[in-house]
């Protein structure tokens, strides 16, 4: 798994956990519902002000935010 397919997989497992839906989590960090799907799906290279973006929408840094298992070895 690429590091896209699995900061995709983290974005997911963090909005399901939070039980947001993907259009209900783009209202809450300002960005497009398809673009969410498209990082969720492994197929979008983010910028570092959207991986913070995110980390704020889900209410975490970004440093918890990586800190899975998720990341660690392939």
């Amino acid at each position: 798994m690429n590091i896209k397919q699995k900061y995709g997989k983290r974005l997911k497992e963090l909005r399901l956990i939070g039980g947001l839906s993907q259009e209900a989590f783009s209202h809450e960090c300002s960005l497009d519902r398809t673009y969410i799907a498209s990082i969720e799906s492994g197929k979008r290279n983010i910028s570092i002000e959207n991986i913070e973006r995110i980390a704020t929408a889900l209410n975490m840094t970004v440093i918890d935010f990586f800190n899975s298992e998720i990341f660690s070895g392939d």
